[in-house]
């Protein structure tokens, strides 16, 4: 079944990044909120973001708070943080694939992609 998942990576630790509180929107008229959760202890979602006849053509964004990540785990003690909340904008052009945008972050840079 086609579906939509993520993860989140500390390349500063160099492990899964737990505890991540993590929104997706999808964007159309407005920015409509579809899911918010945090990440498990392998710095994934306990399920899919959205699966089935739920994941459709269109634009979406997933917002990751990794400022409260990153100061939670002794990393950042500044205010603000260079890097408070990463949004990813991200097309689905086919729905009935699989879906995987991960996040690789520091306190300091991040990179993403489309992952299998």
């Amino acid at each position: 079944m086609a579906h939509l998942t993520t993860h989140v990576l500390d390349t500063t630790a160099g492990r899964p990044a737990a505890g991540v509180a993590t929104e997706l929107y999808r964007l159309g008229c407005e920015r409509e909120l579809l899911v918010s959760v945090f990440t498990n202890r392998d710095g994934r979602t306990d399920a899919p973001l959205l699966e089935g006849t739920q994941f459709a053509a269109g634009v979406y964004e997933l917002e990751f708070a990794v400022g409260a990540y990153f100061r939670e785990a002794g990393f950042v003690d500044s205010s603000p943080p260079f890097l408070d909340r990463v949004v990813l904008r991200f097309g689905v052009s086919a729905p009935g694939e699989h879906y995987h945008v991960p996040l690789l972050v520091s306190p300091w840079s991040y990179a993403t992609y489309r992952g299998s």
